[in-house]
């Protein structure tokens, strides 16, 4: 969660309001959650089972999840640049932690694009057709074991550096509930307190009247 700086006068009067993102931010941000539960959940359950058919219906769900990642990812990206609301930093946030959590931000996009593209390389290396999404991929070079064996460990060792930023991304956001006592995870999620509404519709309304929607640099 990535929020918009403010200067001055602007800045005292939005951090002093409860602080929300709009619907579609927060719609994608949950997709993008159930995908990659569904990938890791799917990649585990196929390292236990012993039935083939089993087996290659995992992967099969896992590649078609992977695809969906980086498809999610492509329309966070697009819709964050071009029309997303991002509140300001909370007041309690310095400039340190500010910085932290751009950078926790960008590396998780970046994870979200590399992590299915390694795995879709590791799956062309292996010179067969797959299916993926109901379609089916062609074969587009021969069989590369040792590219094959490159990308897998590349793709798997991305995989515990994605789920060691989102470990982090989710205690940053319970320490700003529990400790801080701040709205930053209340603003990603689904559903809103009173207070938080208040300051959605306040803001819709400004976006109505024509205000300008800050961004994230």
């Amino acid at each position: 969660m990535t929020y918009s700086t403010f200067d001055s006068e602007d800045c005292a009067q939005a951090r002093a309001k409860p602080r929300r993102f709009d619907r579609v931010t927060i719609g994608l941000h949950w997709i993008t959650v159930l995908l990659i539960v569904g990938l890791f959940a799917s990649i585990w359950s196929l390292e236990a089972v012993e039935d083939g058919e089993t087996a290659a219906l995992l992967l099969t769900l896992h590649r078609s999840l992977g695809v969906a990642l980086l498809l999610a990812a492509v329309t966070r990206l697009g819709w964050r640049l071009s029309r997303a609301y991002l509140p300001p930093f909370p007041a309690t946030m310095g400039q340190v932690q500010q910085g932290a959590a751009k950078l926790s931000e960008y590396g998780l996009y970046a994870l979200m694009f590399v992590q299915p593209l390694t795995g879709l390389v590791q799956s062309f290396t292996r010179g067969k057709a797959f299916v993926v999404l109901g379609a089916t991929m062609p074969v587009v070079m021969e069989r590369d074991k040792a590219l094959t064996r490159l990308f897998h460990d590349l793709h798997e060792n991305v995989a515990w550096v994605l789920l060691g930023l989102i470990a982090l991304h989710v205690l940053a956001a319970l320490f700003h509930r529990i400790v801080v006592k701040d709205e930053v995870l209340q603003s990603m999620l689904p559903w809103s307190t009173g207070t938080v509404r208040k300051a959605g519709r306040a803001r819709n309304e400004g976006v109505s009247a024509g205000r300008p929607v800050s961004m994230a640099e």
